[in-house]
């Protein structure tokens, strides 16, 4: 696919299959954008095309000392022409050949390689990168202020669209990454005491994995792609924490309680059962109500019990 300018036609979205959604579109007077995919340029072994060359030099040499001045400058020009396109490949590293700035191709052979003569060569870099994102202060789903940030672990997939299709798709991708983290973000509440649903602190892998799958959407037209977002800070934001700790603190309060008188509930519930059942005592319905009423507070309070012994009354 040869790179050029075309407007993004409606009446084609459901023959190509390639076109964006309408929500990704470009939106502008004419909705412009470039379209170019990366291709292998042609190539050969550097190591011979610079024997070729020393060759070529040598006779370039001896044709000006044999008086010969035409045939060693066509000799010389040749050499030129023939050393000039040989670039050293390092693994990792790719060159994006231009042919007076037409793309021809992208050369990804580590070592030395020879390409097309008069043309021109861009190091584009294939190796995993990462970086962090600014701690932003944004809104969670229930509207209370958070700061958030996350690693993206991210590469060049496509050299030709890394290239044309962006001015600098470094930073592209990270602007792209903050402006996905702040949407995700606001999807989400903070924390979900109910667990029911996902949050932004109880649901970290999901949470994650949408933020990864939403950054490689929005860097896909830079020919970049995702290998992994983590989220590596988030708290509430300082005009709120002190606020939201104390929410916190009582909500685990609440939650504690629940599962104590949930548990002071069954203790009791058997007692009387098993007492009854064995017949150890008959209780009427008072002295019943009484028992439970103290076996709660027991189990339910705070501070140990003291007991009480009853010995009986002295005068008959």
């Amino acid at each position: 696919m040869s790179q050029q300018l075309r407007p993004e036609d409606p009446a084609s979205d459901s023959a190509d299959p390639t076109v964006q959604p309408p929500s990704t579109r470009p939106v502008g007077h004419e909705g412009r954008r470039v379209d170019v995919a990366e291709r292998r340029a042609w190539s050969v072994n550097g190591f011979l095309a610079l024997a070729v060359a020393l060759v070529l030099a040598a006779v370039a040499v001896r044709s000006f000392v044999a008086g010969l001045p035409a045939v060693g400058v066509v000799l010389a020009v040749l050499t030129a022409l023939v050393a000039t396109p040989l670039v050293v490949i390092q693994p990792g590293q790719t060159r994006v050949v231009q042919f007076f700035g037409r793309y021809i191709g992208t050369a990804r052979h580590a070592g030395l390689t020879w390409v097309l003569p008069l043309t021109t060569r861009r190091n584009i870099s294939v190796r995993v990168r990462n970086f962090e994102t600014n701690a932003l202060k944004v809104n969670d789903a229930d509207g209370n202020p958070v700061e958030i940030a996350a690693i993206v672990v991210w590469q060049v997939a496509d050299t030709a669209k890394a290239t044309f299709s962006v001015e600098s798709y470094g930073d592209f991708v990270r602007v792209q990454s903050e402006s996905a983290l702040r949407h995700v973000a606001t999807t989400h509440p903070y924390d979900n005491p109910s667990g029911t649903g996902t949050s932004l602190r109880g649901s970290t892998d999901e949470v994650s994995e949408q933020l990864a799958h939403e950054v490689a959407a929005r860097i896909a037209v830079a020919g970049c792609e995702v290998l992994e977002v983590r989220i590596s800070h988030l708290a509430y934001a300082q005009e709120i924490a002190q606020a939201m700790l104390q929410r916190q603190q009582a909500a685990a309060i609440i939650a504690a309680r629940e599962r104590i008188v949930e548990g002071a509930v069954s203790i009791v519930e058997m007692a009387i059962t098993r007492l009854e059942g064995e017949n150890i005592v008959d209780l009427d319905e008072e002295r019943k109500a009484a028992m439970v009423s103290n076996l709660l507070v027991v189990l339910c309070g705070d501070q140990r019990a003291t007991p009480v012994v009853n010995a009986g009354s002295l005068y008959h």
